[in-house]
């Protein structure tokens, strides 16, 4: 697939931020530090479990220091609802543990000293860069890999080169928005299975939508 002109490209951000002006994180999270726990818990489960076990698990957790003093057999079994509960209980300590002894227990801000701490890719980093310092990453799930390859904004196949092709087509104005307004459009509306293209307010301007006219 090609990927579509500058204009059209501006029409679908900006008819995704009219429609959505708030489009913000769906994880809770009352810190830094709680953030990047619950976007490491966010790895293959979805935003809605994470919460349910967050809720329980931040009241206890505000700093590095307390995640240790809670210690890994609670955080096992506080999370064990989740996918891959003992590697991630694993991570987030080794985590807390680096920030200790490396950064002074604050969560960093570059993308470098950010994937240096277990449990962080290059997805997590671009999360916690674009919500906590508000800097205008545009991290690739599944989601904005697959909204991005049906729009038209990227012909790549992997969240890295779908990433930068994001960096470079979208309109500055939208770059420090843009992860999260085609993340929720694709959560709620461009879906997997079954996309609600009839009532797409992108249907106009989605190649997906034009190559498939038994969508419309």
């Amino acid at each position: 697939m090609e990927t579509i002109d500058k204009k059209t490209i501006a029409s679908i951000f900006s008819t995704l931020q009219k429609h959505n002006q708030n489009a913000r994180s769906e994880l809770n999270y009352t810190n830094n530090f709680t953030l990047l726990v619950a976007v490491i818990l966010s790895a293959q489960a979805t935003d809605m479990q994470v919460n349910k076990v967050t809720e329980k698990l931040f009241p206890h957790i505000q700093t590095p220091e307390a995640l240790l003093a809670f210690g890994e057999e609670r955080l096992r079994s506080c999370i064990s609802h989740l996918n891959y509960y003992n590697t991630k209980a694993k991570h987030l300590i080794q985590m807390a543990q680096k920030l200790i002894a490396d950064f002074n227990s604050e969560v960093p801000n570059t993308f470098d000293e950010l994937i240096s701490l277990s449990g962080v890719g290059r997805k997590t980093a671009n999360v916690v860069l674009n919500v906590a310092f508000e800097k205008p990453t545009i991290p690739v799930d599944t989601h904005v890999l697959r909204v991005s390859q049906r729009l038209g904004l990227s012909d790549q196949n992997t969240p890295e080169a779908v990433e930068k092709d994001l960096l470079t087509c979208t309109p500055q104005q939208y770059r420090h928005e843009a992860h999260h307004l085609l993340l929720l459009f694709g959560r709620y509306t461009c879906k997997a299975r079954n996309p609600e293209c009839q009532t797409c307010i992108l249907k106009k301007l989605c190649r997906y939508v034009q190559s498939n006219t038994s969508l419309v």
